[in-house]
């Protein structure tokens, strides 16, 4: 049962009566579930961000206290030894440039090709649609491999080029078909249809209204493309062997660690101070990590609407 408190208030010598509704067991339940939510988010939210401060408390921590195991969250001692070598680098600035152009080119192409391909496949008037669609597919379950993918990438003259770090990977199916089934369920047909009868061709329909009602799913299939290029090296390690100079950001970094660790071995019994591989390996993912944070935040708006986009219905 509730309990009700009543107070009199006066007021320009009137009498108005508050009920004020006091503790109940529904109350205390649902403040009880609150605090719970609240808990499971927390922790989500630390699982998130424990590892990247425990990250950064590396990088800045002095090595025998890194070597010794003593660094969890808060660093021990200050030093920043390892972000110095990093831009010590001549070639550092070159690399960062690749990575930047890659990334642009990378996206905009993918995203080029994705829109308009999803776009074919939902039109119902495109003959053998769902042949394609399974076509397509069937390359994001079952790939060549490595090794025919660099036979030919060699026959078509593409090594140490641009274009090997671009062409290869610039559509992905998955994100064909997170756009696709979004172009499908939240555009009506209907609008469609009225278009075509105003006389507008397919790329104006895409262009005028597909475009502009796809913000949110477009921002997140973007963020894939540039997210997932920004961190790729493996094919840059394979296809880049004599141009140093269009290594990307993150096998540059590769590099830097494998020279620390040869340094570390070569030079353990003498008494120059080398940059621990460990602490290089932190200093590293930081310094590759800052980039796309930074960007992260002007595109959250669009990026949490995209996920949620079919998440309800009605």
């Amino acid at each position: 049962m509730s309990q009700i408190k009543s107070k009199q208030v006066v007021m320009n010598g009137e009498t108005f009566t508050i009920n004020k509704r006091g503790w109940t067991v529904s109350r205390v339940v649902n403040y009880i579930g609150d605090a719970i939510i609240w808990i499971i988010i927390g922790v989500c939210a630390l699982s998130c961000l424990i590892p990247f401060i425990h990250i950064f408390a590396k990088s800045v921590s002095e090595e025998a206290a890194v070597v010794a195991n003593k660094v969890f969250l808060i660093p021990q001692g200050f030093q920043l030894e390892a972000y110095r070598r990093i831009f010590q680098d001549a070639s550092l600035l070159r690399s960062m440039y690749v990575t930047v152009v890659v990334t642009i080119v990378f996206t905009a192409l993918g995203m080029f090709l994705t829109v308009c391909c999803a776009y074919a496949l939902t039109r119902p008037d495109f003959k053998g649609g769902k042949v394609c669609t399974v076509l397509i597919m069937f390359t994001y379950y079952f790939t060549a491999g490595i090794i025919p993918d660099y036979l030919l990438m060699n026959n078509l003259h593409m090594l140490d080029t641009w274009w090997c770090l671009i062409l290869p990977l610039c559509f992905a199916p998955y994100n064909l078909l997170i756009l696709k089934n979004n172009l499908q369920g939240s555009i009506p047909e209907d609008l469609f249809e009225s278009a075509r009868l105003d006389g507008a061709s397919h790329f104006t329909i895409l262009r005028k209204m597909v475009l502009p009602l796809s913000k949110p799913i477009l921002a997140t299939v973007a963020l894939f493309y540039a997210v997932g290029r920004w961190n790729a090296y493996s094919d840059a390690l394979y296809y880049i062997q004599r141009r140093t100079d269009l290594r990307p950001l993150q096998l540059k970094l590769y590099y830097l660690i494998v020279a620390a660790t040869e340094s570390l071995q070569s030079d353990a019994g003498s008494v120059q101070v080398m940059t621990n591989p460990e602490v290089m390996r932190a200093a590293c993912i930081i310094f590759a990590a800052v980039p796309i944070i930074c960007v992260y935040p002007f595109i959250q708006r669009y990026f949490v609407q995209g996920t949620m986009v079919g998440a309800v219905k009605g």
